[in-house]
């Protein structure tokens, strides 16, 4: 059974369009705002006091000193990142005195082994030797 509309019903359902199309056309608006602005007005101009060309930046020497120094700690700042970043690129030392030793993987240490960490070692070793006895 289709619904009749009568004429105040008929109004109402185009004014309620009406307004949704408008709302999608602003929503545009915020949801892209790098697309130009179309003006239906011929009238209406505007002028960018942010990007013209009539007034150049002045900075002062502090400023330019305050600048190059923030500018400096930054790249100090993504070298010491990078040392993080990536751990697996060799040390490089200017110093020709410094030495370093690796007592995590050097071939002289025998591992250790707590009294705990041999007790479940040992339970290890002994559940997989049975294992074996029994899959064969």
């Amino acid at each position: 059974a289709d619904e009749y509309l009568d004429a105040k019903e008929e109004k109402e359902c185009a004014k309620i369009l009406e307004e949704a199309a408008m709302l999608k056309k602003y929503a545009t608006f915020h949801l892209h705002p790098e697309r130009p602005v179309v003006l239906s007005d011929p009238i209406a101009s505007g002028r960018n006091f942010f990007m013209r060309e009539s007034a150049p930046e002045q900075e002062s020497a502090e400023e330019s000193e305050e600048r190059a120094k923030i500018i400096e700690e930054v790249a100090l700042l993504k070298k010491y990142a990078e040392f993080h970043l990536h751990p697996e690129e060799p040390v490089v030392s200017s110093d020709s005195t410094s030495c370093g030793r690796n007592y995590f993987s050097r071939l002289s240490a025998d591992e250790y082994l707590d009294a705990k960490e041999e007790k479940e070692c040992a339970k290890i070793l002994e559940e997989a030797a049975m294992l074996k006895k029994y899959a064969t």
